[in-house]
């Protein structure tokens, strides 16, 4: 079955927002037996809208859309489609009800113009949307499928996974699709590629690497007749996979390395610190992602400033000898804070995130250093990228040292 996909809106073509939907929906079909033939991004004109449907239908088995489901004039999708079909949109009561109350849930009135989104033509059913306010449509016509999601990549994500992905199973094959996911951590997706070696080769379970801005994930995918057969098959697949990545691997499907790292530290009773002067705080707002951070993280300290590093324990002698921005410099920050708060472990970083060099130290350094009781352990990066991205970057290479230190003394 051939498969396309159409990108709605004028930012895309204006280059305000890349187009992240379209690659991750790319991703997704192989694995349900879709060839994908055509991407494509459209703005929001309905003549030009339409076209694309009539053409899409023409040449596709099924259409996949993200993109155009707002409350606004220029979110068209749904008067694009009607259009094509020869149909009519009509409000839908319960739609609308469930609209109003997702705003008053939120202590707010609904915009009348919100109402457009509780629309349905008489092909299409609905895909809702627990987190947003754009249900979906899944249009059937003529033995075509059209199925249209929100822009919005969160809800998007939500949708396919929870309605569209599912639907799409039974319909091609009859059976079940079934994935997991492992996450990998302080490996490259080629290396990671090279690890599992043959295991990408095998015809069912699949095996795939993606590149995330938590690591690497591995997607693992099974067909078969039923669930229970799916999964079967990937309890004897997934332990192949684990033992080639087992050094790396730090969680599976909606696990986060904050997450993780909390739980070894509140099984081990341990108390975190951390102080930060090149990641400047993202590494603490990192840790506190971690519901119940408050059991096992003490106080983040960012201290840019030779002065705030004295004050925070730093003595004048390293300062002098070393500078603001070196190991040892980052070596007597993570021992201070670790005193300071009463912690049991502490992370410090230093560095130079640029744009120009800072003490004749290179732009895009970086220093991680994790005390553990006192024992330490130090490690040196060179980045090449922006600020926003260094501090992000930065700060989960840090999470990362802490994970595999704990993980080393388990």
């Amino acid at each position: 079955m051939r498969a396309e996909i159409l990108s709605i809106g004028t930012e895309l073509l204006l280059g305000q927002i890349v187009d992240t939907n379209a690659n991750f929906l790319a991703q997704q079909l192989p694995p349900l037996g879709l060839d994908l033939f055509y991407v494509s991004e459209i703005g929001d004109n309905l003549q030009r809208l339409s076209a694309a449907f009539r053409q899409a239908l023409q040449r596709s088995d099924v259409i996949i859309t993200s993109g155009g489901l707002g409350p606004t004039e220029d979110d068209l999708t749904r008067e694009a489609i009607a259009d094509v079909l020869g149909e009519r949109p009509q409000v839908q009561p319960q739609l609308e009800r469930d609209l109003r109350e997702f705003f008053q849930r939120r202590g707010r009135t609904m915009p009348e113009r919100n109402v457009k989104q509780a629309t349905l033509i008489p092909s299409a059913s609905v895909l809702p949307n627990p987190v947003g306010t754009a249900p979906g449509w899944w249009v059937e016509h003529d033995g075509k499928v059209i199925a249209s999601m929100p822009g919005v990549p969160h809800e998007m994500h939500k949708m396919w996974e929870e309605q569209v992905q599912p639907r799409l199973a039974r319909r091609i094959s009859g059976g079940a699709i079934v994935s997991r996911i492992l996450k990998l951590i302080g490996i490259g997706e080629s290396n990671a590629e090279e690890v599992v070696g043959d295991l990408t080769h095998s015809i069912n379970p699949t095996l795939a690497t993606y590149a995330k801005s938590d690591g690497i994930h591995l997607r693992l995918t099974a067909k078969a007749a039923t669930p229970s057969e799916a999964e079967a098959l990937l309890d004897t697949f997934e332990p192949r996979v684990r033992e080639r990545v087992a050094e790396w691997l730090y969680g599976t499907e909606n696990d986060t390395l904050p997450m993780v790292v909390g739980a070894m530290l509140r099984e081990r009773g341990l108390k975190l610190a951390t102080a930060e002067s090149a990641t400047g705080g993202q590494l603490a707002s990192l840790v506190t992602e971690a519901p119940g951070a408050s059991d096992y993280f003490v106080a983040g300290y960012v201290a840019y400033s030779a002065e705030a590093k004295q004050a925070l324990g730093v003595s004048p002698e390293i300062l002098e000898r070393h500078g603001t921005v070196a190991e040892a410099t980052t070596q007597a920050l993570a021992a201070a804070a670790r005193k300071r708060a009463a912690a049991d472990v502490a992370v410090a970083t230093t560095g130079n995130a640029g744009p120009g060099a800072s003490e004749d130290k290179p732009v895009g350094i970086l220093h991680v250093v994790v005390d553990v009781d006192g024992r330490q352990v130090c490690s040196e990066t060179r980045y090449s990228t922006t600020r926003t991205e260094y501090k992000r970057r930065g700060a989960l290479d840090a999470l990362y040292l802490l994970w595999r230190e704990l993980k080393r003394e388990a």
